[in-house]
C-alpha cells in the first residue's frame, strides 16, 4: 500500500479531519487499524507516515476534498439596534488562551428557496479548545436564539465568559445585550462582510453542520425534533471522538 492510498484510508477512518487535526493522531490511529487487522502497510510507508507535515497532507488529499463540495447560501439581515453598544471585536480583549470565549452562527436549511419559514442551526464554537454545541431552531427569530444560547451556556464544560456573533439582528437585538450584561459575558460583533472575523465557527458550519446534515430543505416540525436528536448524539461524537487542532491545546493555562 503506498503513502497515498494509506492517508486516504486512515483520513476516511476518522471523519476526513483537515491536515492539522489528523496529524497528531496518525501514529495512534495507524497503531490501532493494525492491531484489528483493518490495514497492512509496508515498515516504510508507516515511518513516511509518522514523518508527514500537515500541509502535505492537506495537498494529497486537496483532490479528494474538491471532488463534492456544494455551496450554501447566506441570508444574514444587519441588525441596525444596538451597535454602538456591541463593540466590534478585537483580539486584544479577548482572552483566547483560556476555554469560554464562543464564536456564534446560525446555519439556514432553506434547500435553495428562501420563501417561508425553515428551520435553523446554531452553532457555538469554543475558540480556545474547538468545543462545538449545536442546536436546531424553528427559525431565526430571536426568541429562539436567544433560549438556545442559553441552553448552550447550561451545557458547557467550563463557564461562558464572551460571544461573539455577526451583525444579524437575530444576535443583535435588547434581549441577547442584556442577558450578557446581566451575567457578566462579554458581548462582541464581527466587522461588516467579514467572514474571517468569524473563521472558527464558519469551518465549523461545513465541517459539522454541512456534512452530517447537507443542504436540504428543512421546514417541518418532525424534522426539528429529528434534528435536535441528531445534535445530542452528534455533538458528543465530535467533542469527545474527533481530533482538535492540538496547537489550541498547548495555549497557556490550558493543557
Amino acid at each position: 500500500m503506498t503513502v497515498k492510498k494509506a492517508l486516504i484510508k486512515v483520513w476516511n477512518v476518522l471523519d476526513c479531519p483537515c491536515g492539522k487535526r489528523l496529524k497528531p493522531v496518525l501514529p495512534e490511529i495507524i497503531y490501532k487499524l493494525k492491531e484489528f487487522k483493518e490495514i497492512q502497510i509496508e515498515r516504510d510507508v508507516e515511518e513516511k507516515l509518522f514523518k508527514i507535515s500537515a500541509s502535505t497532507i492537506d495537498r494529497i488529499l486537496s483532490e479528494y476534498k474538491r471532488m463534492n463540495k456544494p455551496k450554501g447560501k447566506t441570508y444574514t439581515k444587519p441588525g441596525s439596534l444596538l451597535k454602538s453598544q456591541i463593540p466590534i471585536r478585537t483580539f486584544s480583549e479577548w482572552d483566547e488562551s483560556i476555554p469560554g470565549y464562543l464564536e456564534i452562527d446560525l446555519v439556514g436549511h432553506e434547500g435553495g428557496d428562501l420563501r417561508g419559514e425553515f428551520i435553523q442551526t446554531l452553532a457555538a464554537v469554543d475558540i480556545c479548545t474547538g468545543w462545538i454545541e449545536i442546536d436546531a431552531l424553528r427559525n431565526k427569530a430571536q426568541r429562539w436564539v436567544f433560549e438556545s444560547i442559553d441552553e448552550i451556556k447550561k451545557r458547557l464544560p467550563f463557564k461562558l465568559f464572551g460571544i461573539d456573533s455577526d451583525n444579524g439582528a437575530e444576535f443583535i437585538n435588547h434581549q441577547l445585550h442584556r442577558y450578557c450584561v446581566e451575567n457578566n459575558i462579554t458581548f462582541t460583533r464581527s466587522r461588516k462582510y467579514r467572514k474571517n472575523d468569524n473563521c472558527y465557527v464558519e469551518q465549523k458550519n461545513y465541517s459539522v453542520v454541512r456534512k452530517y446534515v447537507g443542504y436540504f430543505r428543512y421546514d417541518r416540525e418532525v424534522e426539528l425534533i429529528t434534528l435536535k436528536r441528531l445534535y445530542e448524539s452528534l455533538r458528543l461524537y465530535i467533542n469527545f471522538f474527533q481530533s482538535c487542532n492540538e496547537t489550541n491545546l498547548k495555549r497557556k493555562n490550558w493543557k
